[in-house]
C-alpha cells in the first residue's frame, strides 16, 4: 500500500473544507493534482472516501471512519519530524560528556555555559572519570565524547586534538626561588607528591625521571590535583603538573615554574566512538570545544 502524506493531507483537506476547490487553495496546489491524489488514496486503500457530484462533496461511512485516525496519523506523523528538525537544529537534545576531573574543574564549566547559552533546549551530562573509564563509557555509549589524555591507538576510538599541554612544577613558596624554568634533575631529590598510577599524568611524570635514570619515588600519593595542590601549599613537597593546574592553585601559596630538560607535553584531546554516528547535540558540543580548547590551552 503506498500511501504517504500527502495523501493523507489531501484527504483532511477535503474533509474539513468540503470542497476540492478550498482544499487546493488550503494546500497551495492545483485542483485536478487535489483530485489526483485522493483517486491514488482511494485505489491505495480499496474504497471510497468522498461522494462527488457537480455540487457538493461528502465523506463516505468509510471516510467517516477513516477522519479521526488519519487526523492522528498526520499529527504523530508531523510531530515526530518537528522533533527531528528540533535535533538537526539544536534546538532540544541531550549531550553526555565524560571528562577527566582536572579539566572537569578548570575547563569544562566555561565551555558547558557557553554551549547553554547558545542551545538553551540542549541538556548536558558531566561524567568526571579517569581515563580508562573515559574511554569505556565512550566507547559503550554511556558518554557520547570524553575530554583528556589518551593513548595513540584506542581501538574503535576516533582522536581529535584540543591543545598542548607542558608540565610545570608546584612547589611551596619560598625566599629567592629562581623564576627560570627548573629541570628535572633539580627536583629529583625533592619529595614528591604524585598522582596514583590510575592517572595519566603519573605516567608522564615517571617518564621525566624516566630521562635520569631513576623512577619517581612519590613521598606522598593522591588520587586529585586539588588534594596534591593543598600538600603543597603546607610544605610537604613539590607536585609536577600540568599548565591547566594553575587555575587550582591561583589563590593558594605555592610557586610554579616551567619544567625543562626535558620538556615533557601531554595532547588534550576529544574522542567519540569511530563506529557510532554522533548526535547532533554532540556534534554541536565536539565543535565549540575544538573552537575554544585553542585558546584555553594558551591561557592555561
Amino acid at each position: 500500500m503506498n500511501v504517504d502524506i500527502r495523501h493523507l493531507r489531501a484527504f483532511l483537506a477535503v474533509a474539513e473544507t468540503g470542497a476540492f476547490r478550498r482544499a487546493a487553495e488550503r494546500l497551495r496546489m492545483s485542483q485536478p493534482a487535489l483530485s489526483a491524489q485522493i483517486r491514488d488514496l482511494e485505489r491505495a486503500v480499496g474504497v471510497v472516501l468522498f461522494d462527488r457530484t457537480t455540487r457538493r462533496v461528502e465523506m463516505t461511512a468509510a471516510g467517516r471512519e477513516f477522519l479521526p485516525q488519519a487526523a492522528k496519523l498526520l499529527g504523530d506523523l508531523e510531530s515526530a519530524l518537528r522533533g527531528l528538525t528540533d535535533l538537526a537544529q539544536h534546538r532540544r537534545g541531550h549531550v553526555a560528556v565524560a571528562c577527566a576531573p582536572l579539566l572537569a574543574s578548570v575547563m569544562l564549566p566555561r565551555l558547558m555555559a557557553m554551549f547553554i547559552a547558545a542551545h538553551p533546549g540542549i541538556r548536558i551530562s558531566l561524567i568526571d572519570a579517569r581515563t580508562d573509564q573515559i574511554v569505556d563509557k565512550v566507547r559503550s555509549g554511556e558518554a557520547d565524547l570524553g575530554i583528556g589524555t589518551f593513548a595513540d591507538a584506542e581501538p574503535d576510538i576516533a582522536r581529535t586534538r584540543l591543545f598542548r599541554d607542558s608540565l610545570f612544577v608546584f612547589a611551596p613558596i619560598r625566599p629567592n626561588a629562581p623564576r627560570r624554568p627548573a629541570t628535572w634533575a633539580e627536583i629529583a631529590d625533592e619529595p614528591l607528591i604524585a598522582l596514583t598510577r590510575e592517572s595519566g599524568l603519573r605516567a608522564l611524570v615517571e617518564m621525566g625521571f624516566g630521562t635520569l635514570g631513576r623512577p619517581a619515588r612519590p613521598a606522598y600519593e593522591v588520587a586529585q590535583v586539588t588534594t596534591a595542590v593543598s600538600l603543597v601549599e603546607a610544605g610537604l613537597g613539590i607536585a609536577v603538573l600540568p599548565a591547566v593546574a594553575k587555575a587550582i592553585a591561583r589563590d593558594r601559596r605555592v610557586t610554579l615554574r616551567a619544567l625543562a630538560q626535558p620538556r615533557v607535553t601531554r595532547e588534550v584531546s576529544l574522542i567519540v566512538a569511530s563506529a557510532r554516528t554522533p548526535t547532533p547535540a554532540a556534534q554541536a558540543f565536539a565543535a565549540l570545544a575544538r573552537e575554544t580548547a585553542a585558546a584555553f590551552g594558551e591561557r592555561a
